[in-house]
C-alpha cells in the first residue's frame, strides 16, 4: 500500500491586521504558539525584521519546517507548513494561525509528499533514520 510520508500546506492569508504582522517581535510568539498547538517539535527558529515593517521567519522542526513572510502594507502573510510527522499536526498548527490572524480570505494548497513510498518499506540501517 502506498502512503504519504508528509503533508505540506502552502497558504496565502489576506486581510490580516497589519498590527499583528508588522514586526518579528509581534508575529514570532504567534508562530511559536502554532508550533505548540500543532504538537510539533521545534529544533530552532530564526526571525528577521524588515525596515520599516514586515518580517520573515523559519522554524526548523524535527518533523520538517514552518516558514512565513509578511507584507503588512498589503495585509498579507505567506505561509509554509511541512511535516513528515502526524499529518493532523500540520492542520492544527494551520488552524491555530487562522484563528489568531483572522484573515479575510485565504488561498491554500495541501499536498501529500513522498507518495510513492510503500507502507512496508524495510529499513536496512536503522541509524539512517536518526
Amino acid at each position: 500500500m502506498k502512503v504519504a510520508v508528509g503533508v505540506h500546506i502552502i497558504a496565502d492569508l489576506y486581510g490580516v491586521d497589519a498590527g499583528l504582522i508588522s514586526s518579528a517581535d509581534g508575529i514570532s510568539p504567534i508562530i511559536e504558539n502554532a508550533i505548540k498547538e500543532g504538537n510539533l517539535t521545534e529544533i530552532s527558529s530564526q526571525y528577521y525584521q524588515f525596515r520599516p515593517m514586515g518580517a520573515s521567519g523559519i522554524a526548523l522542526l524535527a518533523e520538517s519546517h514552518l516558514s512565513f513572510h509578511t507584507w503588512p502594507e498589503h495585509g498579507l502573510v505567506t505561509l509554509d507548513i511541512y511535516t513528515c510527522g502526524e499529518h493532523s499536526n500540520a492542520d492544527r498548527a494551520f488552524n491555530y494561525l487562522l484563528n489568531v490572524l483572522h484573515p479575510t480570505s485565504i488561498e491554500y494548497k495541501k499536498l501529500e509528499r513522498g507518495t510513492k513510498i510503500e507502507e512496508n518499506v524495510k529499513i536496512d540501517n536503522p541509524q539512517m533514520m536518526l
